[in-house]
């Protein structure tokens, strides 16, 4: 490429390695993924046939499971078919964006509703007299729908900002999908002050996101301690160990991927930290919430005898 023309498509350089790597990996992905989809679509379901799940926790889960599909189809499915690829795979400059954008949106939401989420449990935990005051259903859809507003309108500048300049270095992307990072390395132009603005933003949503999980969950463990009996704690807490464990895992792999200064860093480093936030986290949600949740967990069983039933029949 030329100095003074920008890439019209990019290639990914995805996995490098033997054809017997990258078919060992396109095995392991594409069980993930479709793990992925089928547990995710199963806690759809269940909460939304049975009863016994129509809470505000439920439905809040529902959305999260949602978006974790969302985010999971984003990325895999261009990944899994670079694997199959004998050679490098390319992405246009609009598809490009388009991907950026919704894997940025869709990750923002993620962790609105999370925050949401916490603030759910808190209520329910500390003021339990009136929770159903507080959570109606008008106030779980008011915030749903802010969640998925903020998610996408919060990244309409960054995802404008990142493709403003000129990609004149190279069009190869060191990674399996349009990572911002590897994107700003291309360019010719300065990238400093955006890079700090976009620094600044990722701040401000995940931090900003985590500060209600953080308060909520310091009130819920106050008021835990202070249930005398055991059986009592256990119960309270069970409540948020779902909750609680995914966003340990959520938040501590995404503070690593956006949270730093430097939008260019090493793309050994981006690929894992971008393999947990794509791949594992959306691959673990169901075994998080029914594993940990014995509300879903006896909602499963129920299914399961009821479909067994009918085959029997």
């Amino acid at each position: 490429m030329d100095n003074h023309s920008s890439a019209t498509e990019f290639c990914l350089r995805g996995f490098p390695g033997s054809q017997d790597l990258r078919s060992t990996l396109f095995a392991l992905f594409f069980f993930f993924y479709l793990v992925t989809l089928m547990g995710n679509m199963v806690i759809i379901t269940i909460i939304s046939v049975d009863r016994r799940l129509q809470s505000p926790m439920y439905f809040f889960l529902t959305h999260l499971s949602v978006l974790e599909i969302l985010i999971t189809t984003i990325i895999v499915p261009v990944m899994l078919w670079g694997l199959l690829l004998p050679g490098m795979q390319t992405i246009s400059l609009t598809g490009c964006v388009v991907q950026l954008f919704l894997y940025l949106a869709v990750g923002t939401t993620e962790f609105t509703l999370l925050g949401a989420m916490a603030v759910d449990r808190y209520v329910a935990v500390c003021d339990p007299l009136r929770y159903n005051i507080i959570m109606t259903s008008r106030t779980c859809n008011s915030v749903v729908i802010v969640s998925w507003l903020f998610g996408f309108l919060s990244e309409i500048w960054p995802v404008y900002a990142t493709f403003q300049f000129t990609f004149c270095k190279s069009n190869l992307l060191d990674h399996f999908y349009c990572d911002r990072g590897q994107l700003l390395q291309l360019s010719c132009d300065d990238t400093l002050f955006t890079e700090f603005i976009l620094f600044l933003m990722a701040v401000f949503i995940i931090i900003g996101s985590l500060t209600p999980t953080i308060v909520s969950y310091s009130y819920i463990i106050s008021t835990i301690l202070k249930i005398p009996s055991a059986s009592g704690r256990r119960k309270a807490f069970s409540t948020c160990a779902s909750h609680f464990t995914f966003v340990v895992i959520g938040y501590g792999s995404c503070l690593f991927l956006y949270v730093k200064p430097k939008q260019t860093q090493a793309a050994e480093y981006n690929r894992v930290a971008s393999l947990l936030v794509s791949v594992v986290t959306p691959f673990l949600n169901p075994f998080i919430f029914t594993l940990r949740n014995d509300k879903v967990k006896e909602a499963l069983g129920d299914g399961v005898k009821r479909c067994c039933h009918l085959l029997k029949d």
